[in-house]
């Protein structure tokens, strides 16, 4: 796979907190390393996600049609509003 640069540009608070994380006294030795570990992290975190939202939703996917009660949409905000 070829490799491609992208470039950003970090100023202020997150310019220091960068400065910090690299370095001498930082876990990682450049700002590379750093944002590639932050991408990765990023990206565990979405599947992550999605692996719980799949199991919180899987038995109403799986349940028999019987166990469906049938709403009216102004009802389930009604009750979503606490009302």
């Amino acid at each position: 796979m070829p490799t491609e640069n992208v470039n950003i540009r970090v100023t202020g608070e997150l310019r220091k907190h960068l400065q910090q994380q690299i370095g001498q006294h930082g876990l990682y030795e450049n700002a590379s390393e750093y944002m590639r570990a932050l991408i990765r992290r990023d990206l565990k975190s979405r599947q992550e996600a999605w692996e719980w939202l799949r199991k919180e939703l899987e038995p109403a996917i799986r349940a028999d049609e019987s166990a469906y009660v049938e709403v009216a949409a102004d009802d389930v905000i009604a009750r979503n509003k606490g009302q």
